[in-house]
């Protein structure tokens, strides 16, 4: 599955080479468009696979992540099986002379996560979903058509909760003694290809 991931996100960046960039000052490419993987998720059980669209005029971007939960090694041993989708806007702090997809971000987001799993505690299959508001911060580096993604973020979220408290793109509170089913928390690294 790893291969056949890595595969497609080559093929894409070969097809679409030139497609959707310009040249910035200094005659390096600024590209707008790129496909990005999610760094390690297939080592918590799913498989993340993100597509973003730079707005230069507006210094932001849009970004769109699909989750396939039970593609991947799953760390908590309990089956799961399902999808998270999220979509996040960026919002660039950035001069015009830097790359569209470069610089440090704040992210508003929209998570969804649906999946069920076998629950230890009551040795039923039972349904997680999950809904979630985030704000992020981070930043992203393009290194020629090579990107590297890293944020952090907190918000709000609803729903019915999995006894792991790990939604496949969010997690619930549950550190120090104290578990809180509304307080979601985000971090991560994607690495992708520009186009």
């Amino acid at each position: 599955m790893k291969k056949t991931i890595l595969l497609l996100i080559l093929l894409t960046g070969m097809i679409f080479h030139g497609y959707g960039r310009e040249r910035i000052d200094g005659g390096v490419n600024d590209y707008k468009n790129s496909i990005k993987l999610t760094f390690l998720s297939w080592i918590s059980g799913s498989t993340k696979v993100s597509y973003e669209r730079a707005l230069p005029q507006a210094r932001q971007s849009s970004e769109l992540c699909a989750s396939w939960i039970g593609a991947g090694r799953d760390k908590y041993q309990n089956n799961p099986k399902g999808f998270t989708v999220r979509y996040g806007h960026k919002f660039f702090f950035k001069d015009h002379d830097e790359k569209s997809l470069q610089g440090w971000y704040l992210r508003p987001e929209a998570i969804y996560s649906y999946y069920n799993y076998d629950c230890n505690s009551s040795g039923n299959r039972e349904l997680a979903d999950m809904g979630a508001l985030l704000g992020t911060a981070g930043y992203q580096l393009v290194y020629n058509r090579f990107l590297a993604d890293f944020w952090i973020g907190a918000g709000y979220a609803f729903g019915h909760p999995s006894e792991t408290k790990y939604h496949h793109g969010f997690e619930l509170w549950h550190w120090l003694g104290k578990t809180n089913d509304h307080l979601a928390m985000s971090f991560s690294i994607r690495l992708g290809l520009c186009f």
